[in-house]
């Protein structure tokens, strides 16, 4: 009568960290999100962190996105204003298309918790290589907000009505 249900398919993640300060001892935005995606039944196929360096952000995720085994990676720091944050730039020159609709629901979905100061997020996402990256602030509440209201659903391939795991090399 109806279709089968899907069945969840793990998704292979890499988590970057975008600091000056960060080190693996007190990362706890990338930290969430590692321990996030594994709970959520992921798997975790590289953690790193880079300092606040355009060049240096773009080399490991060029890397990333031509690792035929990582199919996700989340980026957590450097989508503010400061002199420093460079993620959007670093980042978005690699994609070949972008998802706006990341950026804009993150800031929509963050306003109920830190109201207009959300306009000052530069949270992005896009594919590049049949890889999907989102970019999100460096605060550990910021990595829950994406995570929770958006990612999670997203990256699961039984999310109604789309998700993006059929557009991604699992």
């Amino acid at each position: 009568m109806g279709h089968a249900e899907k069945t969840f398919e793990a998704a292979n993640i890499a988590v970057l960290t975008v600091s000056d300060t960060r080190t693996e001892e007190n990362d706890t935005s990338g930290a969430y999100l590692v321990d996030a995606l594994k709970t959520a039944g992921h798997n975790l196929m590289a953690k790193e962190i880079v300092i606040d360096d355009k060049y240096k952000i773009r080399a490991v995720v060029s890397e990333w996105i031509a690792d035929e085994a990582i199919s996700v990676i989340l980026i957590t720091g450097g989508t503010g204003f400061t002199a420093r944050d460079t993620t959007p730039e670093a980042v978005s020159i690699l994609f070949d298309k972008q998802i706006e609709g990341f950026g804009e629901l993150f800031r929509h979905v963050s306003f109920e918790e830190i109201g207009t100061s959300t306009i000052q997020s530069r949270a992005l996402g896009g594919f590049a290589n049949r890889t999907v990256i989102f970019c999100m602030p460096g605060s550990t509440n910021a990595c829950k907000t994406a995570w929770t209201k958006i990612l999670a659903s997203q990256l699961d391939s039984r999310s109604k009505p789309c998700n993006f795991m059929p557009h991604i090399g699992v």
